[in-house]
């Protein structure tokens, strides 16, 4: 990183840059140089540059010994207040994006416990899923009327990306539905926890990333520990199984994808509007499939027939609203989260969000749990752990 003081210099004079070893300079220290120049084409120029390296100079019309050694003051004094400035920044950051991994596991422990409620008494996945597009299409909606938000334009460019995206949205979302309503919602997040070895996979294929050989050995515990658990389920069946592995694949593959997405500079949509339009997109292709494969559930009779099993109406209608209404923002919140970050980062993220799911789903619903069962779920968690810090190494470069 080089950084030049171009202070003092007027304001009709343009500085030029050489190469240091263009000129023979006098220096008393390895950092702040003054000088005359030697050459021809350079006479009558006064030397002032700061650089970590000394591989520049900057040129400027000579002035007398007192302006340039301000040149020079200034130069020194400029990494400190850009230091200074940085820290803050960089806090500001840190900070932002821990309120925002806070707020996401919040909304999605509140999500899954009133999802898994109305999930038990209304067996329709498919309903479901498309009820909860619809709440967050309508906020979505709401959102651009009150002009919270800029209505995004849509580029022909834009339509097969979107269109990939959307689909795989959908698929993930209704998967995750289908095994939540089948086995318990601690199995259903043990099988998740095996994302970051989708994540390597798409990362790989996607964006070219090659893994290291210890982010490869952090994926044999994960997967390890979810079968384990797996075998000692309680509550296991196969389409939960199969639903919930599936979901891995669509979702990691969409959050490998738009990040690809989103890096387009040209014509590209921001994150909210980017999760925006897919969301209101998955609701219209859900709603044909959902009428044909499950038929109008929204009915009083069925919903009554889901009042007969414990919950009455009220509570039903409430409690899928509310699960609407957490669907929509703690998904919007991951994308936000996913523009601030790299896909493996938002992954390790997410493997966390695990974690809280996990032990507060167990508690609410007092799941029972066996020790293998525990000792699978917790291989698979120590796994990721492994995982996160495996990314933090960085691979050495090779040197021909």
């Amino acid at each position: 990183m080089e950084s030049y003081a171009l202070t003092l210099s007027s304001p009709n004079t343009l500085p030029k840059i050489i190469p240091l070893w263009q000129q023979r300079c006098s220096s008393s220290s390895p950092i702040h140089l003054l000088c005359r120049s030697t050459s021809s084409n350079t006479s009558g120029l006064t030397f002032a540059s700061y650089s970590t390296q000394n591989k520049y100079l900057l040129l400027f019309p000579k002035r007398n010994r007192n302006d340039s050694a301000v040149v020079v003051r200034a130069a020194a004094s400029a990494p400190e207040s850009s230091g200074e400035a940085a820290n803050p920044a960089k806090f500001s950051r840190t900070l932002q994006l821990a309120a925002m991994f806070g707020v996401w596991y919040l909304l999605n422990i509140y999500f899954n416990i009133f999802n898994k409620q109305v999930l038990k008494v209304f067996p329709y996945p498919m309903t479901v899923t498309t009820f909860q597009f619809g709440c967050g299409t309508l906020m979505i909606l709401i959102m651009w009327a009150l002009k919270l938000h800029p209505i995004p334009k849509i580029y022909k460019s834009q339509i097969v990306p979107v269109l990939m995206l959307a689909v795989a949205h959908t698929m993930g979302n209704l998967l995750t539905n289908i095994s939540l309503g089948r086995v318990a919602v601690s199995f259903t997040h043990t099988i998740k926890a095996m994302e970051p070895f989708f994540t390597v996979l798409f990362s790989a294929l996607l964006l070219s990333e090659r893994p290291t050989l210890w982010v490869v050995s952090s994926l044999v515990p994960i997967v390890g520990g979810v079968a384990l658990a797996s075998f000692t389920e309680a509550s296991f069946n196969w389409i939960g199984f199969g639903s919930a592995m599936a979901s891995n694949v669509t979702n990691q593959s969409r959050n490998v994808l738009s990040k690809k997405f989103m890096v387009r500079k040209e014509e590209a949509l921001d994150n909210i509007n980017l999760f925006s339009v897919i969301t209101i997109i998955s609701f219209i292709l859900l709603i044909p499939f959902a009428s044909l494969l499950e038929g109008f559930k929204l009915t009083p009779d069925y919903l009554q027939t889901a009042a007969s099993q414990g919950v009455n109406v009220r509570e039903l209608c409430v409690r899928s609203v509310l699960a609407g209404v957490c669907f929509h923002s703690y998904q919007q919140v991951s994308y936000m989260i996913l523009q601030m970050v790299n896909p493996v980062t938002h992954a390790v993220g997410n493997c966390v969000k695990r974690v809280v799911v996990i032990v507060s789903s167990v508690i609410f619903f007092q799941t029972p749990v066996s020790p293998i069962n525990s000792l699978g779920t917790a291989l698979a968690l120590a796994g990721v752990f492994l995982y996160s810090r495996a990314k933090r190494i960085k691979p050495k470069s090779k040197t021909g």
